[in-house]
């Protein structure tokens, strides 16, 4: 079962509750299920450390595991099913995803995937992430052989991705989604990559958060 909206300032309000009604749709406990899984950031900061905090309490209530999603991750997860990556008629896909970072940057990774008409099984293959994702300005992002952009930093710096690929190629809609963290934890589970609560914390790739007033008047 699965529970995704895009509510705003507030949403924290309804993050337990929707937890509770799930579960009780399923008629299960926390107990019942194999881990916890979380999205861990990079993002708002705010955002990142509530979900954290959350998953630490439930997972040390219930003696859970958890899967720590890291977000551009989750958003290449999703990607794999977009339009554009199903219709290309090659084996491997490569493709960046690139969110809006604030402060004049973004966070961004670039990823490739085997077709999933070719994957052992007919399981779906997740993106292998190429490298650790980066934080730098819009003109440094290296998208390389890319084939598509993915993220909010595409409708933030169109005009800059747009030099390196036609706008039909770039999607700046897709985001974290409950079901892209879930495929990351799914994997995670299966590769015994799962870690104790008392090691969760949030992905920091920025160590700055705030400019200062001559940084803010010199933009």
């Amino acid at each position: 079962m699965l529970r995704h909206e895009l509510l705003g300032p507030g949403a924290s309000q309804h993050l337990l509750p929707w937890i509770t009604e799930l579960l009780q749709q399923e008629g299960i406990t926390l107990r019942d299920l194999g881990a916890i899984a979380v999205g861990i950031g990079p993002g708002a900061f705010t955002g990142v450390r509530l979900a954290v905090a959350v998953a630490q309490g439930l997972a040390l209530a219930s003696h859970l595991p958890v899967a720590p999603v890291a977000s551009l991750d989750a958003i290449a997860a999703s990607a794999i099913d977009h339009p554009w990556i199903q219709a290309m008629d090659v084996s491997k896909h490569q493709f960046t995803v690139a969110i809006d970072a604030r402060m004049g940057e973004v966070y961004w990774a670039n990823y490739s995937v085997m077709k999933a008409a070719q994957a052992s099984g007919g399981n779906t293959v997740l993106p292998e992430r190429t490298g650790d994702i980066q934080l730098s300005r819009p003109e440094d992002v290296q998208i390389g052989i890319s084939e598509c952009v993915f993220g909010s930093a595409v409708t933030q710096y169109s005009s800059h991705f747009e030099e390196y690929l036609p706008s039909s190629q770039l999607d700046g809609s897709l985001g974290v989604s409950a079901s892209g963290v879930l495929r990351c934890a799914k994997a995670m589970l299966a590769k015994g990559r799962l870690i104790a609560v008392d090691q969760l914390e949030p992905l920091y790739v920025r160590n700055k958060v705030a400019l200062t007033s001559a940084e803010r008047g010199a933009k």
